[in-house]
């Protein structure tokens, strides 16, 4: 990576040396418009004034900026000599007094990375917008300061920009002035934070739509908050910017926190930006949330979107206090945040809006990215081993984020409700704008649960892996239960560690059959019980009826793979539509995939479930949950003999479900987009070009630009669709998301001129923005062109080290994850293992990204394997 990486131990000696009390921060923007005559990368002024005490008169540390240039550095009323200071990534100061002020003036870049300072140019009106994104570290590429969050101070920002942009930062503006004689450009002044980190400090600036309300809320004292609400897009994302359902979600969520949480929201005013070329779903900056504009929706989209972006505002929003007014002292905590932000995310989301399902969507898909987290060799305890910068950049995972929540919601079920918000309250009250360690929160909870909650970490947070969780029935002859217990096994011999689980058991059994109604699976009985250890008696239902199904982890308290007894399974492979809980229904459809991952299940088995049950799913979100997964079992888990048979089935079952489908419905847009993404034969191909050309119908379905471009990309992959053909369509849509449906058509296409062309501008080239290398990848990388993709197997693994050592972290992220050549075989993972041994010494973090691609595709051929076993 280019700069330098901090390391904890730096870190730990600098926080032990420093105290840091405020910085002033002064942003001449002036530069972002109008033609760039340099040579090098557009850069702006950054003069950056901070003041510091040292615990050791006569200490030397450094600060942080990566930056082309810096013009001057002055410590304490001495001039420093930039060259002899500075690296490009840190600036040394020596001789430290007391009490310290630094100052320093540097030329840093503009970013095409999503990271630092990013600069998008909207194609459809040439207007320049700017926004900041910085976790980990990247405030270091817009001003030189202490990047550890344990280094809080106090930020006062000025932005000097064209007269007329929004200007936006963490506090509210106290100030707006001409910037000297120039009437086109004014300086804007913003109240100083409150102590935060230097990660989430934020500047949005450009000529962005903006909307305004207002949040007011007056407690049992008789005091009254009042919080200015702001929600902003790009201009001409405008006229599809549905604010009014932002600030609703809002509002709910701010009354749900204040009447949970007990400490007013600390940073003033909370404006929301939606901006382009977004490398995450969003970032917490406090009283400046920022969101990818995929949130401003263009087209149709299913319900499932508008709660997934609830979920989100309520995820940002609850960073608030778990990560901005009590921060992780180090990145080996991130979960102290992410954790506690996603479980509250969806809790506050179930409780205070109309999305009153959302522990479905949880136990669907949040689990999902865990589970598949926590089986790759790189998994880690919730509470990891963060070595670095580059180790922290890729714990955002799985595992920090949808474990960690998951573990939090079963320690809700172990301890209370009201145990762990009473905790929470204390946190908050007790560490309020300061740094914490996983210690701190559990002396809190302690207090309030009167639970060892020592030993309940060291079994959740402190050991990786996940747990299977499996019946076994036995019964008298008259057909009642004379024991069930429930069976725990270890997730590996590397992570033995058997947890404590608060665990339903529910009993379910087939009613309404033979009485001119139809069949229902529903609940008869239920017992909630600790799991401990290898095996344990579920004694509450002795003597209950024999049951057609039995599901453990039933309302999902706890985090575990499930599986079935043999009776169970069968019924689920008869009757699994006949689930009349919608939960109950979303556990077992995730029990079934895990079985399908684990080699357990064909592949083609799985999508027969889907074949004969997909189209009775009532919930949206379960229904794209199972869609996708659809696809990763043909794509990567049936035999590779069997895979266009297999293909022609899930097309036309697609195709099937989209007709029955009611019209207009949310269930028709997405299996319309089911069927485009697995359309197999001449003829799916020219229904998807009469629908687009209108020469086809299908009543309710509204082909919509962002629906044309779902239709275009399934062609285009199958070379049916040209150059001149995707050309047409960005004329019909040249905005910036035509312009990344373009690139990701053109590359899709069957060609080796095109792959070759693809590999180069991404691998060979640093010219394209971050959006369009992702979406460059997203064409290159089609499972269904495995003879075209194959020979640049060879050249991955010869070109991974020189792009990590060259780019930014998140560009060479990208890049080694998307390139990877998932559709290899045996020989891949050859290579694979080759270079791993070959390069003992290679990053960490690169290490880890090629051993995971590694596994994924280690349990794609032993998924095969089972799926063709099941063919003999």
């Amino acid at each position: 990576m280019p700069g330098e990486n901090l390391t904890r131990d730096e870190a730990r000696e600098r926080a032990r040396l420093l105290a840091v009390d405020s910085y002033d921060v002064a942003l001449d923007l002036r530069s972002a418009v109008g033609e760039h005559t340099g040579t090098g990368p557009r850069t702006f002024r950054s003069s950056t004034t901070v003041r510091f005490r040292s615990a050791e008169p006569g200490a030397a540390s450094f600060i942080d900026l990566l930056a082309p240039r810096v013009t001057a550095v002055r410590l304490n009323g001495r001039e420093l000599d930039p060259e002899a200071v500075f690296d490009g990534a840190r600036i040394a100061l020596d001789s430290l007094a007391a009490e310290n002020e630094l100052v320093v003036d540097a030329q840093c870049a503009y970013s095409r990375t999503g990271e630092g300072l990013h600069r998008f140019v909207d194609p459809e009106d040439g207007q320049v917008y700017l926004y900041t994104q910085y976790e980990p570290a990247d405030a270091r590429r817009v001003f030189a300061n202490f990047e550890q969050p344990d280094l809080k101070a106090r930020f006062a920002f000025s932005v000097t920009a064209p007269r007329g942009w929004t200007v936006l930062g963490n506090g509210a503006v106290t100030e707006v002035e001409p910037w000297g004689a120039d009437d086109g450009f004014a300086t804007t002044r913003f109240a100083p934070t409150e102590p935060i980190s230097t990660y989430i400090t934020a500047v949005v600036a450009g000529p962005y739509h903006y909307e305004r309300d207002h949040y007011s809320r007056t407690f049992p004292d008789g005091s009254a908050l009042e919080i200015p609400l702001g929600a902003l897009c790009r201009a001409s994302l405008a006229k599809h910017f549905d604010a009014d359902d932002i600030f609703t979600v809002t509002k709910q969520g701010l009354d749900f926190f204040h009447d949970h949480f007990d400490y007013p929201y600390p940073f003033g005013k909370y404006d929301q930006a939606f901006v382009p070329e977004y490398n995450l779903g969003a970032m917490e900056n406090p009283g400046c949330v920022t969101f990818r504009e995929e949130f401003v929706f263009r087209g149709k989209v299913t319900q499932a979107s508008y709660e997934h972006r609830a979920n989100v505002i309520l995820h940002e929003m609850a960073h608030m206090w778990f990560g901005d007014l009590v921060t992780m002292e180090w990145w080996d905590d991130l979960w102290l945040k992410e954790s506690f932000a996603d479980f509250m995310g969806a809790f506050s989301l179930v409780e205070s809006t109309r999305f009153t399902d959302g522990w479905i969507t949880f136990a669907n898909r949040r689990k999902a990215w865990a589970y598949r987290a926590d089986q790759l060799p790189s998994t880690h305890p919730v509470t990891a081993d963060i070595r670095d910068l580059e180790d922290a950049k890729l714990n955002f995972d799985g595992i920090t984020y949808a474990k960690g929540a998951s573990v939090l919601k079963q320690l809700v079920a172990y301890a209370g409700r009201d145990a762990f918000l009473e905790g929470a309250r204390r946190y908050f009250k007790r560490h309020a704008f300061g740094n914490t360690r996983l210690a701190d929160l559990l002396s809190v909870l302690t207090e309030t649960s009167g639970r060892d909650m020592a030993a309940w970490s060291r079994a959740w947070l402190e050991t990786a892996g996940v747990n299977v969780l499996t019946p076994q029935a036995t019964y008298d002859a008259a057909g009642h239960i004379t024991e069930l217990s429930i069976v725990q096994e270890a997730a590996s011999a590397e992570h033995p560690t058997l947890r404590p689980h608060r665990v339903a058991v529910g009993l379910y059994r087939r009613d309404g059959a033979g009485a001119g109604e139809p069949s229902a699976l529903v609940r008869y009985a239920r017992a909630e019980i600790d799991v401990d250890g290898p095996r344990t008696v579920v004694t509450e239902l002795t003597g209950a009826e024999r049951p057609d199904l039995i599901l453990v982890n039933d309302d999902d308290l706890t985090y575990c793979k499930i599986r079935f007894d043999e009776v169970s399974l069968e019924t689920l492979r008869a009757h699994l539509g006949e689930l009349a809980d919608p939960l109950a229904r979303a556990l077992c459809w995730s029990a079934l995939w895990n079985l399908t991952r684990d080699a357990l299940m064909p592949a083609r088995d799985f999508l027969d479930l889907v074949e004969r049950f997909g189209g009775a799913e009532t919930d949206i979100g379960v229904v794209q949950m199972v869609q996708a997964w659809a696809q990763s079992a043909l794509q990567y888990y049936a035999a590779p003999d069997w895979r266009e048979e297999g293909g022609l089935r899930v097309a036309e079952g697609g195709l099937r479900e989209l007709r029955l489908a009611t019209p207009g419905s949310g269930h028709q847009l997405a299996w319309a987009r089911f069927f485009s993404q697995t359309a197999a034969t001449d003829l799916d191909q020219r229904l998807l070009r009469g629908l687009l050309d209108g020469t086809a119908r299908i009543d309710g379905l509204d082909v919509d630009q962002e629906l044309r471009w779902t239709f275009l990309a399934s062609l285009a992959a199958q070379g049916a669709a040209d150059e001149a053909l995707i050309a047409a369509e960005l004329a019909r849509d040249d905005t910036a998301s035509g312009k990344r449906h373009q690139v990701r058509c053109l590359t899709a296409r069957p060609s080796a001129e095109v792959k070759a062309e693809a590999w180069a501008s991404v691998v060979e080239s640093d010219a394209l923005s971050n959006a369009l290398v992702e979406a460059t990848i997203a064409g290159f990388a089609q499972p269904s062109q495995t003879e075209l993709l194959t020979p640049y197997e060879d050249r991955y693994f010869t070109m991974i080290e020189g792009v990590w050592r060259e780019r930014s972290i998140e560009i060479a992220m990208s890049i080694v994850r998307g390139l990877f050549p998932a559709q290899g075989d045996t020989t891949t993972l050859e290579a694979a293992d080759a270079w791993l041994t070959g390069h003992p010494n290679a990053a960490p973090a690169l290490r880890r990204l090629v051993l995971e691609a590694r596994d994924d595709l280690a349990r794609a051929l032993r998924g095969q394997e089972c799926d063709a076993r099941s063919a003999v």
